[in-house]
C-alpha cells in the first residue's frame, strides 16, 4: 500500500499510533462524534479495525504488545519507521482541492496540534496551493458573467470561489 492509497481513516490511525503504542478501541474513542479527533473526522469502529489491518499489511504499524487485564486482551499498535515517514511526508503536503480542507486539512491541523508541532510550514504551503486556484475561480466567474451562462453555472462557480476565498480568509487568520 502506497501512501497515495491511504484514506484518512488510515492515516489517521497511522498518526495516532506515533504518538504512543495504541490499542483499537482506544483509536476509536478519540474518532467517535465526542472524542478530541472526531469533532474534525468521525470513524465508525469497525473502519478504524480496517484500517489497523490495512496498515500492518502494509508494514506502517505493527504489533507490539498485548494489553491484558481487566477486560479482553487489547494489541497495542505503534508506527514503523517507514509510516512515520509517510506520515511526515503527509502531514507537510497541502491539500489540493478545496472540497478536502473541511476534512483532510483541519485533520492534519488536528494531528499536528496532538503533537506539539508548529502548523505555520503546513498553512504557508496550503496558502500557496490555494491562491492560484483562487485566481482561477475568479477568472473563470469573469468569464462565466460575460459568456451567459446558465443560473446554475453561475451559482456553481460562485460557491466555488467563494469557498476557495473563505478558506484563504481563514489561512490569513492562522
Amino acid at each position: 500500500m502506497t501512501s497515495a492509497r491511504l484514506g484518512l481513516a488510515e492515516w489517521t490511525v497511522l498518526a495516532v499510533a506515533g504518538e504512543r503504542p495504541v490499542h483499537g478501541f482506544a483509536i476509536a474513542a478519540l474518532t467517535a462524534a465526542d472524542g478530541h479527533l472526531g469533532r474534525v473526522w468521525q470513524i465508525p469502529r469497525p473502519v478504524v479495525y480496517r484500517a489497523i489491518g490495512r496498515l500492518v499489511d502494509a508494514g506502517l504499524i505493527t504489533a507490539e504488545a498485548v494489553e491484558t487485564g481487566g477486560g479482553p486482551p487489547r494489541t497495542l499498535y505503534t508506527s514503523t519507521d517507514a509510516g512515520r515517514e509517510h506520515l511526515q511526508a503527509w502531514l507537510a503536503a497541502p491539500v489540493p482541492h478545496v472540497r478536502d480542507l473541511r476534512s483532510e486539512f483541519l485533520l492534519k491541523l488536528a494531528l499536528l496540534h496532538r503533537r506539539g508541532a508548529d502548523p505555520a510550514p503546513l498553512v504557508a504551503a496550503q496558502r500557496r496551493e490555494l491562491e492560484p486556484i483562487v485566481d482561477a475561480l475568479r477568472s473563470e466567474q469573469d468569464g462565466v458573467e460575460r459568456g451567459g451562462a446558465d443560473d446554475f453555472d453561475r451559482m456553481l462557480i460562485a460557491w466555488r470561489r467563494v469557498s476557495a476565498e473563505a478558506a484563504l480568509a481563514f489561512l490569513d487568520e492562522m
